[in-house]
């Protein structure tokens, strides 16, 4: 959890951040909702502790694998050649786009205007103040499990906090760390997390492509807590302690000794294992991401 305020520059200034243990969500889905508001709840305490402040009102970011995006055209017709197109005229058309025939129990998320078009003709990322009949879009929309979505509602709810609103972390991990010149020229955010690893591709500063792969740094955890037959709590450990993900860094004799139950010898791992499951599971988790840019059309300009 994370409180911060605009400063002067319209820049977000960190005043506290807490941090939980991530308990009754699996892959960016909740799965036990009595742990999720747990660990809710502690993570914003502590922001609240570090910053002073109280807080109410919540921005929750959704990932997972029922989150999915569409890119779809629309249109919609104005009857005044007189009357530029306004802020209204761009509603309608957002509207008209709230009318896509989904899969049974999905919902929209995101609907993010691309480029419009203007009588078929006039190419245009800000049409406001133009001239035209027919008004057109590309959008990127975002669609996910309406059932996931309000999961992450109630539990917010029980936290005794309100739900401002919803976003894709793909786009929040954008607008933290991405410049608007990278978002120009064509960048892809892989955002490896702990349940899942998000893909944001922008072209053009507009964002192009999302896609959320059901993986990220648990994973790794619990290959290792198999590979190595330890407990979770050691397999994090060492992961964090330890871990590589090029096993060519490790030398065969490095070895770490993990301490076992009791009246049991400390157990022997050798490093140089520990950096070949990780490495396998990230080139997994990449060649999966790298699939998504593929189908993207990374080829293409």
């Amino acid at each position: 959890a994370v409180i911060g305020r605009k400063n002067e520059y319209g820049k977000l200034e960190v005043l506290g951040f807490g941090q939980a243990k991530s308990l009754g969500v699996a892959k960016g889905v909740v799965n036990n909702i009595t742990q999720t508001i747990t660990s809710i709840r502690d993570a914003v305490t502590l922001a609240e502790e570090a910053s002073g402040l109280e807080i109410k009102d919540v921005v929750a970011g959704i990932a997972g694998q029922h989150i999915r995006s569409i890119q779809h055209t629309d249109y919609i017709i104005r009857h005044d050649l007189e009357e530029v197109i306004d802020e209204s005229d761009i509603q309608s058309l957002v509207v008209q786009v709230q009318k896509l025939a989904l899969l049974p129990g999905e919902e929209i998320i995101h609907i993010l205007p691309q480029e419009y078009l203007i009588d078929g003709s006039s190419e245009s990322k800000e049409p406001i103040g133009m001239a035209g009949l027919r008004l057109e879009a590309n959008f990127h929309v975002v669609v996910g499990q309406a059932s996931s979505i309000r999961n992450v509602g109630r539990c917010i709810k029980s936290a005794n906090l309100n739900l401002h609103d919803l976003t894709l972390e793909p786009l929040a991990s954008s607008d933290a760390v991405l410049s608007s010149d990278e978002k120009e020229a064509g960048v892809a955010l892989i955002d490896i997390g702990g349940g899942t690893t998000d893909l944001a591709i922008f072209k053009d500063g507009i964002i192009r492509h999302t896609a959320v792969v059901p993986f990220g740094g648990n994973a790794i955890t619990d290959d290792i807590k198999e590979g190595c037959s330890i407990i979770e709590k050691q397999a994090e450990a060492l992961k964090v302690k330890f871990g590589s993900a090029w096993p060519s860094n490790n030398k065969e004799n490095e070895i770490v000794a993990i301490p076992s139950f009791r009246g049991q010898d400390p157990k022997e791992i050798s490093l140089k294992n520990l950096s070949l499951i990780i490495h396998a599971r990230i080139l997994e988790i990449i060649v999966m991401v790298f699939d998504e840019i593929k189908a993207y059309g990374y080829d293409e300009q």
